[in-house]
């Protein structure tokens, strides 16, 4: 689940209203560390099961609806799989955002030469796979596709975590969640320079301009979580104007967001809205995010003369991704540029190094890009699904094998 093991979150979690009553067993369900993973997982199985059923055409139709807005003279027009994957998705990583932002404040990440680490964890899990892609695709027509193995899928990478419940320590948590948010970073500039024309720089001004709005509304104490919606609106269209992915905007915001109380008596703002959004984005967003994105169609795919395209994107994915985040990370810790958390040994680098080879929704958006159209798309899709189950199990094996289970005095909420 989203959440800390700062003493602010454990101030936030006391401080929660008390709720109504519940069937036990859903009340028992809602606090398994698991649950998150649970429900993710089984709503990427009914995903890939309605995708390659009789009923394909159903669920393209369902997330291909038709949405659209009119305010005066502005108009938008979208589809439903927009509005989850760059509206309620921005969310999700505000989430994410304003969690790392609690780890800066009072974590592990408060640690100059620990944050470094998935900084350089990141590049290493980035600039591996896509060499072992070249390395296989070079000169040849499906060279195009060498970014698509380099980006991990924080929501499945965080789902599969909670499946391992107590034997992922916080802070190895805390550090998949900002090497996966630099890893999606990188992945977006690679984007903006090798697979678009460009970044947009009026867009950026108007992101920055919503920015600096939040933050002089922070400056002036304003404590309505509603007032800060429009300049939040504001950075996530300018992003999506500059040719970022939006969802960034949630990143941001949630980074820019204090981490400190106002006042002695309260909780911070960035734990108060954290705890708020936690169930939101868990039980919610998150399984809505995998229904949309995991029904791939994978009958009838015709390999062909893509076999380097399907080879490159798995041996990037399932190799290059733990050997370059263990690699890089065990390199910047030898030679004291970086230090490794508390309580976080190298069998926990070399598991979240697995997991970092999940990477579904941002692999088959660069697939999109690098192959238009045809049988390289879909062997490349493929190729993106087939690893992150892969990346996946080889993920849970390591926990399972190499990660004991916390003490039950150490669980956090």
């Amino acid at each position: 689940m989203l959440s800390t093991s700062s003493p602010s979150s454990a101030t936030a979690s006391s401080a929660r209203p008390p709720r109504g009553p519940r069937p036990r067993w859903f009340d028992g369900f809602l606090h398994l560390e698991s649950a998150s993973g649970i429900l993710l997982l089984t709503a990427t199985v009914v995903a890939l099961v309605w995708a390659n059923t009789s009923w394909p055409l159903a669920y393209e139709t369902l997330w291909h609806l038709p949405l659209g807005l009119t305010l005066g003279p502005w108009a938008w027009r979208g589809q439903l799989h927009f509005l989850v994957n760059d509206g309620l998705m921005t969310i999700f990583f505000l989430a994410v955002g304003l969690e790392i932002r609690n780890d800066i404040h009072d974590g592990e990440l408060s640690d100059p030469r620990r944050a470094a680490l998935p900084v350089i964890a990141a590049a290493g899990g980035m600039i591996a796979p896509a060499l072992l892609y070249l390395m296989l695709n070079f000169g040849r027509s499906g060279q195009a596709g060498w970014g698509i193995p380099m980006a991990t899928d924080i929501a499945f990478a965080v789902a599969v975590v909670g499946l391992l419940g107590k034997r992922i320590p916080p802070a190895l948590r805390v550090l998949l969640l900002a090497l996966a948010i630099i890893d999606d970073i990188g992945a977006i500039l690679v984007i903006a320079f090798f697979y678009s024309a460009g970044i947009d720089g009026f867009g950026l001004l108007v992101a920055a301009l919503g920015l600096v709005a939040a933050l002089l509304f922070q400056r002036l104490r304003v404590n309505s979580a509603l007032v800060y919606v429009l300049p939040g609106v504001v950075v996530w269209w300018g992003l999506w104007r500059a040719g970022v992915h939006p969802t960034m905007a949630g990143v941001a915001l949630g980074l820019a967001t204090p981490a400190r109380p106002w006042r002695p008596s309260e909780t911070s703002p960035a734990v108060r809205v954290h705890r708020r959004l936690e169930p939101w984005v868990t039980y919610g967003i998150m399984p809505l995010f995998a229904l949309a994105n995991a029904g791939v169609a994978v009958g009838h795919v015709s390999l062909g003369g893509n076999a380097r395209i399907v080879a490159g994107v798995m041996l990037g994915l399932v190799v290059g991704k733990p050997l370059g985040i263990f690699t890089a990370s065990l390199v910047a810790v030898k030679i004291g540029v970086s230090a490794l958390p508390r309580g976080v040994g190298w069998h926990g680098i070399l598991c979240i190094g697995f997991m970092g080879g999940i990477g579904f929704t941002l692999g088959i958006f660069m697939v999109d890009l690098a192959f238009p159209s045809g049988a390289e798309e879909a062997a490349g899709k493929l190729a993106v699904l087939a690893s992150s189950v892969v990346a996946t199990v080889f993920g849970l094996l390591a926990g399972r094998l190499l990660l004991r289970p916390r003490p039950a005095t150490l669980t956090s909420d």
